[in-house]
């Protein structure tokens, strides 16, 4: 029997998998799609402390987040990197006065180390007001970091698995009823067919925005008020266009209707500009931008680039619900975006602890608060560790990236550097086990495009969970946009050939 099973292959679910199988608790986890197929990899890619978040007062939250940044740029250097943020001073908007004050406490609130600290700018001096209008000629530049999403959770559950836990993705929990002091969960294999059942003494619903249905499907009788609604689902939605702007720092701007949206360097040949806010109510299947958020990011970068943002220029869009707990807030900007943890079950018998809201920035946090209400129930096996422990591929300086490219480029002289220095930023250190003992790129076997090998490919299926080209190409890297149709539905039939002959090989 396990001590713990999860619901949610996503931040949440993977990052309390990883804390709690390391201070000593056999976990289980299930996840019905891909890792971060859903919200967590539909982000802005941001690791911050929510600058906007202090206008509603959320000072807790904003701390917390502020003080995870460095833990987990330090944890992840490879996929998590310093990034400059230029916000341009507009005087109908928020007043000067303002905006310093917000930055000196974003500054001071959360016990900054390495990164700078916030400056003013004089726009029409400084290459970041070249691609601006002319009207803006003020601006503060302060520090988040920008975070590889999806990789994220990716890594987060490559650790939880080589540390012990029992990661089965698409795989769906079909039911979990209480027996006696503990949890019977049945699980259905989608790509075998096949059902199962494991044990577990807690439950852990870390589903995102499917957390009410997870509730609303236990059995009668146990589900108490989970019937409730817990959850205020908020499509945020992106747009990706060819880039913008030759520096390397971001832009955050402010709109007339009190919302803000970023401009972000992104794939080094496009720029990514987004989100939106806005209540969802519709198919958690089905979510997809809409016109009228098309309109609205092309629209709000445009009152600021000279160069407008056109509905044709965009190459790529994407978005996703953030499942936030329902504070009764009047509009979705307004909703809180603290955690909300609920554990329901009565003390002598199993209990099932509710995680609801979170961003990717708390993620680390979130699963130690959680970890203190399984600790409550199963008792204390370790003490919390990954405030100080890297991901995979990560076992190396802040600043170390370079030195880690340069060392890989010299032990492997034949491949590209171009290639090398993308592996790198996705795999750090782990780009050894993708290159091998190849001498040059042939050796890596087929080409597929836009520098995907072979090698890779198999890494990805055999330690990253890879099932699809999609999962290769959109949440495993943004290869995608360098792709064509062509190519991605050849990886796709290969992929499938080679999952079809691994479960030939298996079952012999």
């Amino acid at each position: 029997m396990l001590d713990i099973f999860i619901i949610g292959g996503g931040i949440n679910g993977c990052g309390i998998a990883r804390d709690a199988v390391g201070r000593g608790f056999s976990v289980g986890l299930a996840e019905m799609d891909d890792l971060a197929s859903g919200t967590s990899s539909r982000s802005t890619k941001l690791v911050h402390g929510g600058l906007r978040y202090l206008e509603h007062y959320e000072f807790r939250l904003v701390r917390e987040s502020l003080m995870e940044r460095e833990v987990l740029w330090a944890s992840a250097p490879h996929i998590i990197h310093p990034l400059r943020f230029v916000l341009p001073h507009h005087k109908g908007l928020r007043p000067a006065w303002l905006l310093r004050l917000g930055l000196f406490l974003y500054d001071h609130l959360g016990g900054r180390k390495l990164l700078p600290k916030t400056k003013t700018l004089d726009l029409t001096r400084d290459p970041a007001g070249r691609p601006l209008k002319g009207d803006y000629r003020r601006g503060f530049e302060y520090s988040d970091c920008w975070v590889d999403d999806a990789r994220l959770v990716t890594l987060v559950a490559r650790d939880a698995a080589d540390r012990g836990v029992d990661v089965s993705t698409r795989t769906r929990v079909t039911r979990a009823e209480r027996v006696g002091d503990h949890w019977r969960i049945t699980l259905h294999d989608r790509l075998s067919d096949e059902t199962r059942q494991v044990e577990a003494r807690l439950l852990i619903n870390a589903a995102g925005p499917w957390v009410d249905r997870v509730l609303r499907e236990l059995p009668d009788g146990d589900a108490g008020h989970h019937v409730r609604h817990n959850v205020r689902l908020v499509q945020g939605s992106h747009i990706v266009v060819p880039k913008m702007f030759d520096h390397d720092r971001c832009y955050i701007f402010q709109n007339a209707d009190g919302r803000i949206i970023f401009a972000i360097p992104y794939e080094g040949d496009f720029t990514l500009i987004g989100t939106t806010d806005r209540d969802y109510k519709g198919d958690l299947k089905a979510i997809a931008i809409s016109d009228e958020e098309t309109d609205y990011l092309c629209a709000a970068a445009s009152e600021y680039f000279k160069q407008p943002v056109k509905r044709e220029a965009i190459v790529w869009s994407y978005a996703g619900v953030r499942p936030l707990y329902d504070d009764g807030a009047s509009s979705a900007q307004e909703a809180t975006r603290e955690y909300v943890l609920k554990v329901d079950g009565a003390a002598e018998a199993s209990k099932i602890i509710n995680v609801f809201g979170g961003k990717i920035t708390t993620y680390r946090k979130l699963a130690e608060h959680v970890l203190q209400h399984v600790e409550a129930v199963l008792g204390r096996r370790g003490p919390a560790w990954t405030a100080k422990a890297t991901l995979p591929g990560g076992d190396f300086p802040v600043d170390g990236v370079e030195a880690t490219l340069a060392a890989l480029a010299a032990r492997y002289p034949a491949i590209d550097r171009s290639l090398i220095e993308r592996l790198v930023r996705h795999y750090g250190t782990r780009t050894r086990d993708i290159l091998g003992a190849a001498r040059n790129e042939a050796e890596l076997g087929r080409a597929f495009g836009a520098g995907l090998t072979q090698a890779e490919v198999h890494y990805l299926i055999e330690q990253e969970w890879a099932r699809s080209a999609a999962d290769i190409v959109w949440r495993r890297s943004k290869l995608g946009l360098r792709m064509t149709a062509a190519e991605i539905a050849a990886l796709d039939a290969y992929v499938q050939a080679a999952l079809a002959e691994r479960i030939s090989a298996a079952a012999q």
